[in-house]
């Protein structure tokens, strides 16, 4: 349905304008979605590469366990001489104006070792350094799903305005710009009409 408006030059222009702009958007819109959706199948794919990373070590660290637990009785007194866990960060960053999470955590590629050697074995080591990088792949799993998450909920919001204007704002403008274009002209022919018999009716006259 076309927007109400007197058929006059001016609102013709005014409409022109806020065509071409809706059409603008639209297309600004259609191509930040590209950009997000390129973006969220990219993390996908790392979501899914990081989560058969932690499977897999977190199949070797209980295992791991299980043999030191073995060797070694249950180890939780042990296990309590290791600290908790506090040098993870979060930071920002923008795609599109969508903040995406960044999640940091110390990763020493030569860890230190928080218990006794006379007191554990070498399966106690295998554990604690598969449930270290099992920690560390977690970190990185969090901060891949949010950023999935976020992205996800921005290409929605994204295609929602971009089906608004597509659908309903630009179709709404052209038939606009189309009534009163048909009616301008129509007008312009009304008005040639009108002077066209004007002329004639004056020739008549200088002829008699």
């Amino acid at each position: 349905m076309a927007v109400q408006a007197v058929p006059t030059k001016g609102n013709l222009i005014t409409f022109k304008k806020s065509l071409a702009l809706a059409k603008m958007g639209y297309e600004l819109l259609d191509r930040k979605r590209n950009i997000l959706v390129r973006e969220m199948m990219t993390l996908i794919d790392k979501a899914t590469e990081i989560q058969n990373k932690i499977d897999v070590t977190y199949s070797k660290a209980y295992l791991a366990l299980q043999r030191a637990n073995i060797t070694l009785g249950f180890c939780d007194d042990i296990s309590k001489s290791i600290p908790e866990e506090n040098s993870l960060k979060l930071s920002y960053r923008s795609v599109m104006g969508v903040e995406i999470p960044i999640v940091t955590i110390d990763k020493d590629e030569n860890p230190q070792l928080y218990y006794g050697l006379d007191s554990t074995n070498v399966t106690f080591d295998e554990a604690y350094m598969c449930f270290k990088e099992v920690k560390e792949l977690t970190a990185d799993l969090a901060e891949v799903e949010n950023s999935v998450y976020r992205l996800a909920d921005a290409i929605k919001k994204t295609q929602k305005r971009a089906n608004a204007l597509k659908n309903i704002m630009i179709p709404r403008f052209e038939e606009t710009v189309k009534f009163i274009t048909d009616a301008l002209e129509e007008k312009d022919r009304e008005e040639f009409s009108r002077l066209k018999v004007i002329k004639t009716q004056k020739q008549h006259k200088d002829n008699s």
